[in-house]
């Protein structure tokens, strides 16, 4: 088996049937599976994945509901995968025509590969403006390691269980982690740029502030962990400070209509999230 596509889910029934979709649409003449991985839903989702199994002959379904997070799915997916690499997808966007293919094809070469993401298919244009320049696509540029999200990754199975797959005690960042953990180890990560992923915002301004708080909280806690194993110190009080300052002008000067009001709000949303990181995870800036 050349790839396992493993894509974890919770409560998706609103979407699952659209990757699914995408999914039974790849062209690939190599062997491959799919196996979707289930962390507890309660609405409709098992329920359609069953349904894609009728049409899907290569599409398995596990329970992974003994522990909360996408990264215990994903690692229970690996577990019972057949693939000599994997690729992971998440159950709310959609695989693009010949991604399949390209992760194949980028991890014959390649010991861990991002693919790009495109906004406009399943994203409104406001949520596009006010989200799409905060977004990483393919391989991410950071001080320490670059990085790539869960959402379109690939890997070889060797390396994937060389680190112990993801950390499930991250309900998020685990994405970041798993791919510097990997590169600690002495590896790579490669651009897959063929391997094109339809992402999906959170669609409220709500939903989207929620997120950045819970990303800019777990960035603490991040940073924390792989301070221990060599990552210099990035963040500090005299980033507060000044952080402060430009949210406040950023807010008198430039927040004119809706989607500036919105980038603010994820910018304050991101300030907020660090400082109660620091709080929750008692990290001294």
């Amino acid at each position: 088996m050349k790839l396992s596509v493993i894509v974890p889910c919770f409560n998706a029934a609103d979407t699952i049937a659209f990757q699914l979709e995408a999914l039974a649409k790849q062209q690939c003449s190599e062997p491959w599976e799919i196996v979707v991985a289930d962390n507890g839903s309660t609405d409709d989702t098992v329920a359609i994945i069953k349904q894609y199994q009728h049409r899907i002959p290569h599409l398995r379904f596990v329970e992974a509901s003994a522990r909360r997070g996408s990264a215990y799915a994903r690692n229970v997916g690996a577990s019972v995968a057949k693939g000599v690499a994997f690729a992971f997808c998440d159950a709310d966007d959609e695989v693009a025509p010949g991604w399949v293919a390209a992760m194949i094809e980028a991890l014959s070469k390649h010991d861990l590969v991002a693919g790009c993401n495109e906004y406009s298919k399943l994203n409104q244009p406001w949520v596009i403006e006010c989200c799409a320049y905060a977004e990483g696509n393919g391989v991410n540029k950071h001080p320490y390691f670059p990085y790539a999200g869960a959402s379109n990754l690939g890997v070889k199975r060797s390396v994937h269980e060389m680190v112990g797959g993801f950390d499930e005690t991250m309900l998020s960042l685990q994405d970041v982690d798993y791919c510097w953990r990997i590169q600690e180890a002495g590896k790579t990560l490669d651009c897959a740029k063929d391997a094109l992923v339809h992402f999906r915002f959170r669609n409220t301004i709500e939903g989207l502030y929620r997120r950045s708080w819970k990303l800019a909280c777990y960035d603490v806690l991040l940073h924390k962990k792989h301070q221990q194993v060599g990552m210099p110190k990035l963040i500090k009080w005299q980033g507060f400070v000044k952080d402060a300052v430009i949210l406040a002008l950023k807010f008198m000067l430039r927040v004119r209509d809706r989607e500036s009001l919105v980038r603010w709000l994820l910018n304050f949303a991101w300030f907020a999230g660090h400082l109660h990181g620091c709080i929750k995870y008692k990290y001294l800036p």
